[in-house]
């Protein structure tokens, strides 16, 4: 049971660690009205393990936070990637394809908001709905499938 826990920790810390580096790494494609957050694609991460739910949550939180994110994109940013990795975790049994629809689906509903209301963005919220949405069937659906695929191979 303690080795269980400890390769759980384990998994969410590295995978927690790799969406900070991702995150800084492609910070000016991470953040604004027009993004393409590459380490969305670990949202996949939830169909192999659990781990991956609070690593990913984890990981959001301090990549906004270095990032220098604002407050409430820090707390709902990281809230709609957790809602997208539980319920991709939920989907896992399903398509790979559909399993990338919450963290997508999470993003385009909460982030336009935090762009608006956070951030003061003037731009229309079903705009900045289209072009969150874009960015994460970018990062979330296509690249996140790509790793899938790369990763399935070694369950």
């Amino acid at each position: 049971m303690k080795n269980k826990n400890l390769s759980f920790m384990t998994q969410a810390a590295m995978i927690a660690a790799i969406y900070v580096v991702l995150t800084y790494i492609f910070a000016p494609f991470s953040f604004g009205e027009v993004q393409v957050r590459i380490s969305e694609a670990l949202t996949i991460l939830p169909i192999f393990t659990p781990a991956a739910i609070p690593g990913l949550f984890v990981g959001c939180l301090i990549g906004n936070i270095l990032g220098g994110a604002i407050l409430p994109d820090i707390v709902f940013g990281s809230i709609a990637t957790l809602i997208g990795a539980f319920f991709t975790w939920k989907l896992r049994e399903q398509k790979p394809v559909v399993a990338t629809f919450p963290p997508i689906i999470s993003n385009i509903i909460i982030v336009p908001f935090v762009l608006r209301y956070g951030y003061g963005v003037t731009l229309p919220i079903p705009f900045m709905m289209l072009t969150v949405g874009v960015g994460e069937v970018i990062s979330a659906g296509v690249i996140g499938l790509i790793l899938y695929e790369a990763l399935y191979k070694y369950k």
